[in-house]
């Protein structure tokens, strides 16, 4: 794929969504990280229904603590792997609490040191909190990447460095969400939606769907 129809697929995702974001609710940039802790292999939608019990009462590491690992492990436990995810939130909190004074650090070191954070998370949370142009390569990401042309790749990492250096500048810091919803509602795994695609004349995809 040459450049100048990669930045004409940005340029339609814009006009389409001007200002996308995440999915998963939260009010503040800790409340974003404890959600995308607990959404590893886990859906937007079921962390959401999870973090509605607690997020009204818990908005930093202080108050996750109080609740306490017992009252946290059964509130998330409709989440798939919730009591690993429940210990790992908790010794996260602990750590934000007694090195970064109940903040959320903003650096990819400091992320991915606390439990429970793998790259993907420590990306997630530098593109939403704090407007870093970083790439977080989910399923969704990788597949959309691989099958449009984007940016193809064997790996995670591999589409996502391809993303950093491909994406033109001026759209690199939306990105991430463009594609994750592109490929969540559109270019879905199975079948996808290519009649109803506003990229599809020009992605590189060869199999396209055709209208029902």
């Amino acid at each position: 794929m040459n450049a100048e129809k990669r930045k004409e697929i940005f340029a339609r995702f814009k006009a389409a969504n001007p200002k996308p974001t995440t999915e998963l609710e939260y009010e503040n940039n800790f409340q974003l990280l404890i959600a995308v802790l607990l959404s590893a292999q886990a859906t937007d939608k079921a962390v959401n229904i999870a973090t509605r019990k607690f997020f009204d009462t818990c908005k930093t590491p202080q108050d996750i603590l109080d609740m306490g690992l017992e009252k946290f492990t059964e509130a998330i436990r409709t989440i798939g792997l919730y009591k690993t995810k429940a210990k790992n939130a908790l010794a996260t909190c602990e750590i934000l609490q007694n090195q970064y004074n109940g903040q959320v650090p903003g650096n990819r070191e400091a992320l991915e040191s606390l439990p429970g954070v793998g790259r993907k998370t420590a990306n997630v949370v530098l593109n939403t909190a704090f407007g870093q142009p970083a790439m977080a390569v989910d399923t969704h990401i990788f597949r959309v990447s691989n099958r449009t042309g984007i940016a193809p790749g064997k790996n995670v990492l591999e589409v996502e460095k391809k993303l950093l250096r491909l994406v033109p500048k001026e759209y690199l810091l939306d990105a991430h969400h463009w594609l994750i919803l592109h490929g969540r509602y559109v270019c879905v795994a199975r079948k996808p939606k290519c009649p109803q695609c506003g990229i599809a004349d020009i992605c590189d995809y060869k199999d396209k769907t055709k209208a029902s």
